[in-house]
C-alpha cells in the first residue's frame, strides 16, 4: 500500500465506519496517547522497566500502526499529502545531512 493508498483507506474508514473525523486538537491528544503506548512498549521491551501484567499483551506492530492511523488522520484533516511532504523531507536530509552524520566522531 502507498502513503496516498493509505490516506484514502482511512478517510474512506473515518467518513462510514467512524462517521467523521475527530477535531485536530482532540486527534492530536490521541495521537499523543498512541505514541506513550509505543513508548512504554519499547522501555519494558529494551529498555529496564519490567511488564506489568496488564501491558504483557501489547504488540509493537499494533501500536504503530495506531500511531500511523492518528497521523494519517491528522494530515487528512489539514490537507497535508503525506507522500508530498516525506519526500520533500528527505529532500532536506539529504541537502542539509549529507556529511553531518558522516563526520559526526559520536557516531563512529
Amino acid at each position: 500500500m502507498t502513503i496516498k493508498e493509505a490516506q484514502q483507506k482511512v478517510d474512506e474508514w473515518v467518513t462510514t465506519t467512524g462517521v467523521r473525523y475527530f477535531n485536530e486538537l482532540t486527534n492530536m491528544a490521541i495521537l499523543t496517547e498512541e505514541v506513550g503506548e509505543v513508548a512504554r512498549i519499547i522501555s519494558r521491551t529494551y529498555g529496564e522497566q519490567s511488564f506489568k501484567e496488564s501491558d504483557k499483551d501489547q504488540n509493537l506492530g499494533d501500536e504503530f500502526a495506531d500511531v500511523l492511523f492518528v497521523l494519517i488522520c491528522l494530515a487528512n484533516q489539514t490537507g497535508v499529502d503525506l507522500t508530498e511532504a516525506l519526500n520533500k523531507n528527505l529532500l532536506k536530509k539529504e541537502l542539509r545531512d549529507k556529511d553531518r552524520h558522516k563526520n559526526n566522531k559520536k557516531l563512529t
